[in-house]
C-alpha cells in the first residue's frame, strides 16, 4: 500500500498563510456598512485641509446638560430636561439640501423598527447647528420627518431645536464635533451621539444610513452604561438587514465560512507540529 505523503514545512507554511489570509478577508468590514468609518459632508472642499472640521470621538466624556436651546414653539429648554433617558443626539441643520436630509430620513425610517419604546426608553434630539434657524424651521422639519415615518411615534420622542451659537459650540465642542460654515452651506461631519441620562457619551454612529439594530444596541448600552463596541461587532457580523423584509438575517453563508477556515487553520496547524521530529528521532 502507498504511504499518504505529507507536504513538505515550506509548503504548510504556504497553506497556513493562505488560510489565515483569507480568514482576515472574512472578518473585514463590508464596504456599504454605515460604520465602516468617518463620513464627512465634503462640498467642494477636501475636509482634510480644513482642521477645523472633523470630529474627535469622546468616549466617556460628559456634555453640558445646562445648556440651553429652543424647542419647535420657541420656549427655552435645558438639554437635563430632555435627556432623562438615553438619547440620541443627531447635529444637522435644518435646510440641509443633502446628507442632513438623508441622515434624518434614515432615521424616520429606521426608528419605528427600534425595539424600545420612545420616550420611556429612549428620546431622538435633533439640534440645528446654523444659529440662523429658528423654531420655525424646527417645526418645519418636525412635520416633514414625522410624516416620513409612516407610523404612529410620540411627538416627544423626536425632538427639534435650534440655539444660539454660544450654545451650539458648548454643547458640539464637547463631543468633539467641528464645523464650519461655507456661504449658506457648512462642511461638517456626518454622525450622531448617544448619551446615558447623565451625558455620558457612549456612542457614535457615522454616516446616512441607520439600522434598527445600531440603534438600538447603542441605546442599550447608554441604558446599561457600557462603553464599547464589541458586542455591537459580533452581532453586525452574524447578522445582515434585509431592508425589503425589514429585518436581520442570519448570516449563514459568513459565519460557516469562518468555521471552516478555522477548522482548516486549526489542522493545518497541526500538520505543521505533527511534522515536527521528535529529539532522538
Amino acid at each position: 500500500m502507498r504511504k499518504l505523503s505529507l507536504p513538505r514545512p515550506h509548503g504548510r507554511i504556504l497553506l497556513v498563510s493562505c488560510l489565515l489570509a483569507a480568514f482576515c478577508s472574512t472578518l473585514a468590514p463590508s464596504p456599504g456598512h454605515s460604520d465602516t468609518g468617518h463620513k464627512h459632508h465634503t462640498h467642494r472642499q477636501p475636509m482634510r485641509s480644513i482642521p477645523e472640521v472633523g470630529l474627535e470621538e469622546r468616549i466617556g466624556a460628559v456634555i453640558p446638560l445646562e445648556t440651553t436651546f429652543l424647542d419647535e414653539q420657541g420656549r427655552p429648554v435645558e438639554l437635563s430636561e430632555l435627556i432623562t433617558v438615553p438619547t440620541l443626539i443627531a447635529p444637522v441643520y435644518f435646510s440641509c439640501p443633502n446628507v442632513c436630509s438623508f441622515l434624518q430620513g434614515s432615521l424616520a425610517q429606521v426608528l419605528p423598527d427600534v425595539r424600545l419604546t420612545p420616550d420611556k426608553d429612549y428620546r431622538v434630539l435633533s439640534i440645528s447647528f446654523d444659529e440662523l434657524e429658528s423654531p420655525t424651521d424646527a417645526r418645519k422639519a418636525r412635520q416633514t420627518y414625522r410624516t416620513a415615518m409612516n407610523a404612529p411615534y410620540p411627538e416627544d420622542a423626536w425632538r427639534f431645536l435650534t440655539g444660539d451659537e454660544a450654545s451650539i459650540r458648548h454643547l458640539l465642542d464637547a463631543a468633539g464635533y467641528r464645523f464650519t460654515r461655507r456661504g449658506e452651506d457648512f462642511l461638517h461631519p456626518v454622525a450622531v451621539f448617544v448619551v446615558n441620562p447623565d451625558g455620558r457619551i457612549v456612542r457614535y454612529l457615522h454616516g446616512t444610513r441607520m439600522l434598527p439594530l445600531d440603534v438600538t444596541l447603542a441605546l442599550t448600552e447608554a441604558a446599561q452604561g457600557r462603553l464599547g463596541a464589541t458586542i455591537r461587532k459580533v452581532v453586525q457580523f452574524c447578522f445582515s438587514y434585509d431592508p425589503g423584509g425589514r429585518r436581520y438575517v442570519f448570516n449563514l453563508l459568513r459565519v460557516s465560512a469562518v468555521a471552516v477556515i478555522l477548522m482548516a487553520g486549526g489542522f493545518a496547524f497541526y500538520l505543521i507540529l505533527s511534522s515536527r521530529k521528535k529529539p532522538g528521532e
